[in-house]
């Protein structure tokens, strides 16, 4: 093996047992679902961002973008394989004659693609508003990139017009209303080229920051069955230099806060009702490369896993992480390739949460955050539990809500079949570590560049679940009764 230690130190094993604990009851709402998520729910994407590109005096970019990175490496390949499949999107990439050599790997990994596209190309800058982009988008590179991508036989899933140019822009802005008639363009083109509409990338837009009042004049603008996906970013943690990041991943309010921009897209999603509705298709936490000493180490997790379980409580379908590999906010190191502890937070939420989503109630200390859906591909429901107290554990027991009687008392659940517990912390107890343990197992590629065994611990389902301090778990209940999930 090529880790340090083939289990996590034993000052982690008695960290519960030093810890408050206190007795909480989960209530789960099976009766119905509140949201329904993509299969693919979680997502990475890739940049092109250049070697040179700085940041907060720092360079994280290395060979990590796409016109640069080695894709020969078998970690990079074997990390994505490990989903099967893995959706990723591709910002809006030059097209050059690196495509092929892209594609190929795309096709060998089994990934589920969308490619970002140039929604300036044709405009110029407003001569009397700064940042505004004005003039009609010209189609004709987009064009030509398709045409070359359908003669190849490539296969792309989808395409999202452009980039962080809605509302007040980051460094550029398109109108809403230009931007609505430009949308239209784009579809008719894919409808044009793509001639069985069961190979039809679906068009997704506009892929910026969320403004209301943009929005709702971009899907007026383009009218019914134009945008099939509306696609916004979320940068909840504000600038990658923001020296109480550390405090900001921890603090349940500060968390919830992005609560309110999810309600507003959902809120316009359930007015348009675009065909896939709402995606995250950008999330990196923290501006411009996220934060290097918090991004890469385990407590980035208690922000990227609330983030995905708070976002699909919105019924958001899709949820992109900026960026599979490049900067600081990468899945995977910059130069290694070698799995961050977020990686493995995603895995397990792509192999254990179902698409349907479920309610869940508690009465409890806010820095415990729950999440439910139907387990996906077999029977049950799998939670995931945060823990964001450094000082308190919980001890969990659940029960099943009765459906259509808010007065009755709760079903209390006691299960015959043992539980499917996967416990996630950091290597020493420290959540600055960069080494993630499962079920106090580091997780760490095998000499092979193999993504490790990723086993449950089968825990009496008699027993309260344990969650301890500054610890996430998913459980799977297999013999839990959701009429949702039948």
């Amino acid at each position: 093996m090529n880790f340090k230690f083939a289990f996590c130190p034993i000052i982690l094993l008695l960290s519960a047992s030093l810890s408050f604990a206190q007795n909480v009851n989960v209530v789960i709402h099976g009766a119905a679902s509140i949201a329904k998520t993509d299969d693919n729910f979680v997502c990475v994407t890739l940049d092109w961002w250049p070697a040179e590109k700085c940041d907060y005096n720092q360079c994280p970019w290395g060979k990590a973008g796409i016109l640069n990175l080695d894709l020969r490496y078998g970690a990079l390949i074997n990390a994505i394989k490990a989903f099967n499949p893995l959706r990723i999107k591709v910002g809006g990439m030059p097209f050059n004659g690196e495509m092929d050599q892209l594609n190929r790997f795309f096709n060998h990994t089994g990934v589920k693609l969308t490619f970002g596209l140039n929604a300036l190309f044709g405009r110029n800058e407003s001569q009397t508003e700064k940042g505004l982009w004005i003039g009609d988008w010209q189609p004709q590179n987009t064009r030509d990139f398709m045409q070359y991508t359908i003669s190849k036989g490539y296969k792309v899933d989808s395409y999202e017009f452009g980039n962080q140019l809605s509302g007040s822009g980051m460094g550029a802005k398109v109108d809403a209303k230009q931007y609505g008639k430009d949308v239209i363009v784009l579809k008719n083109l894919v409808k044009e080229l793509y001639a069985h509409p069961e190979t039809e990338p679906k068009v997704l837009g506009p892929g910026g920051f969320y403004e209301e009042k943009w929005f709702n004049t971009f899907l007026e603008v383009s009218g019914q069955g134009v945008v099939d996906g509306l696609t916004h970013h979320i940068y909840n943690l504000g600038p990658g230099d923001d020296p109480n990041m550390m405090n900001k991943v921890l603090d349940p309010s500060y968390l919830s806060q992005v609560s309110q921009t999810y309600k507003g897209v959902s809120d316009v999603v359930n007015e348009f009702r675009p065909q896939l509705g709402a995606w995250v298709s950008e999330s990196g936490g923290a501006l411009k490369g996220r934060s290097k000493d918090v991004s890469r180490t385990f407590a980035d997790g208690f922000w990227y896993l609330d983030q995905m379980g708070m976002a699909s409580t919105y019924d958001q379908k899709v949820f992109c992480r900026q960026a599979l590999i490049g900067g600081n906010y990468g899945l995977l190191n910059a130069t290694t390739f070698v799995p961050n502890p977020d990686y493995y937070g995603a895995l397990l939420w792509h192999r254990l949460m179902g698409s349907i989503v479920l309610a869940v109630t508690k009465e409890s200390d806010p820095n415990l955050r729950v999440y439910a859906h139907c387990a996906k591909k077999k029977p049950g429901v799998s939670l995931i539990f945060i823990n964001l107290s450094k000082d308190r554990s919980f001890n969990i027991t659940l029960s099943n809500a009765k459906p259509g009687d808010a007065g009755k008392p709760n079903y209390e659940f006691v299960g015959k079949q043992n539980r499917e517990e996967y416990h996630l912390r950091a290597l020493t107890g420290d959540i600055k570590d960069d080494i993630v343990c499962l079920n106090d197992v580091p997780m760490v590629q095998t000499d092979s560049e193999d993504i490790p065994a990723m086993d449950p611990k089968l825990v009496d389902a008699s027993t309260p679940i344990s969650i301890a301090a500054q610890s996430i778990a998913y459980v799977t209940i297999r013999d839990f009764e959701a009429p949702a999930c039948f």
